[in-house]
């Protein structure tokens, strides 16, 4: 999913739990933003996502302040291509 990571005001619109009606559950695996790129679980036991890239010129703290739900940061942690 490529997506905006905030909606308008600010708000969340990733988030812990969809407070929508579902279509599918646990069928994305990556969500895509301008903050970064966060990779989830889909089979086995439920685990927190993994922010797998960061935007450049972002620190994890802005990321973790814009998310909705507790997520895993790598020690590896790459930065995503500015174009």
């Amino acid at each position: 999913v490529v997506m905006e990571h905030l909606a308008k005001g600010g708000r969340h619109k990733l988030k812990q739990k969809c407070d929508l009606p579902l279509t599918g559950a646990r069928v994305v695996d990556r969500c895509i933003t301008e903050f970064g790129v966060f990779d989830f679980v889909t089979t086995g036991p439920e685990a927190p996502p993994t922010l797998v890239e960061i935007a450049p010129d972002t620190t994890v703290d802005a990321v973790r302040e814009a998310t909705g739900f507790e997520f895993q940061v790598p020690e590896d942690l790459k930065t995503m291509l500015a174009k």
